[in-house]
């Protein structure tokens, strides 16, 4: 049976990622059709744009992965583009796909969405229950409604929408900008340019203590098709109706020094590394809980360093040119 799957936000880092999956089983022998739209194309928080795209286009299936995001300064110094992008694009998708009669929908989110001092590891039911981190609330109150929206949704009209909550992810499509990127392509790119300049050593923030959890995107994107995929009578198994999204990680978490280090070794940098403890830290440990996901039948399989390795070669390849476009 012919199938059309419609991905918003394939030209993000994870979107791309289940692109590439789903252009693989297409390749592969499956009848799908895979409709994309870049932002030039169609404008997610133009709600009339959206309604009259879901019209015509028809998708029998959409995976929700586009976003505006950002790191802690643009989330810090841009609250309402946050939030209000956010907003609008998860209420005009997930509203436009109801009324062209779409049955599933997979919303893809973020760990942000648990309190600040949740009880590590991170479980699905510490949403709600305690305060955020201040840096990031109006992002994460976006993507906690974006969740409340598919389940709503549910409970009315009889759909099966899903959400995920993936880790940190990293992976090819990384953003390496020095100013706006996240901690594993930020350790990337300074390795990296100290390694060629030859320089005697590299200094990161804080004592290199706390401890972060990171996921591949391709492990990201296996996941994302897995829960979408899943038998409906097995996935409401391990869910309730209003406690329904599934946090998505590798379990496992690492310290920032233990980082730098497989950072610095897949980078080829020979000199010393230096932690400046005068700087912020952050929270001590963020970890999720994947215990929902892997009593659904599904675990992370590519390890941290062939991933950092399978980045580095990407950033070599096709990262620099990301940065000199900038």
């Amino acid at each position: 049976m012919s199938e059309k799957i419609y991905i918003a936000g394939h030209r993000g880092m994870v979107g791309g990622a289940i692109l590439r999956k789903l252009a693989a089983r297409r390749d592969a022998g499956e009848d799908l059709t895979l409709i994309t739209k870049t932002s030039a194309e169609l404008d997610l928080t133009n709600q009339a744009a959206v309604r009259e795209f879901m019209q015509e286009a028809q998708p029998d299936e959409v995976i929700l992965a586009a976003a505006k995001v950002g790191g802690i300064v643009a989330n810090n110094s841009y609250p309402a583009q946050f939030i209000y992008e956010n907003l609008m694009i998860e209420c005009n998708v997930i509203h436009a796909a109801y009324e062209a009669g779409v049955k599933k929908l997979l919303q893809l989110g973020s760990s942000c969405i648990y309190p600040k001092m949740a009880e590590q590891p991170m479980r699905e039911d510490a949403l709600l229950t305690g305060i955020l981190e201040p840096t990031n609330e109006p992002y994460a109150i976006a993507k906690i409604a974006g969740i409340k929206l598919c389940e709503s949704y549910n409970r009315q009209y009889g759909v099966d929408y899903r959400s995920v909550m993936p880790t940190n992810l990293y992976g090819p499509g990384d953003n390496f900008h020095p100013e706006n990127s996240h901690v594993l392509p930020a350790l990337i790119r300074r390795f990296h340019e100290a390694a060629q300049a030859g320089a005697d050593s590299v200094t990161v923030w804080g004592s290199g203590n706390p401890m972060r959890e990171f996921l591949h995107v391709d492990d990201m994107a296996e996941a994302s098709l897995f829960v979408l995929d899943l038998d409906d009578e097995i996935y409401q198994r391990e869910t309730q109706p209003m406690l329904s999204h599934i946090n998505v990680g590798s379990g496992t978490d690492v310290t920032i020094r233990e980082l730098a280090e497989t950072v610095a070794e897949v980078t080829g940098f020979q000199g010393e590394l230096k932690f400046d403890a005068t700087k912020p830290d952050g929270t001590p440990r963020k970890l999720m809980d994947v215990s929902r996901l892997k009593r659904l039948g599904w675990e992370a399989s590519i390890p941290l360093k062939k991933g950092i390795q399978e980045t580095y070669d990407w950033f070599l390849q096709q990262g620099m040119d990301q940065l000199r476009s900038k």
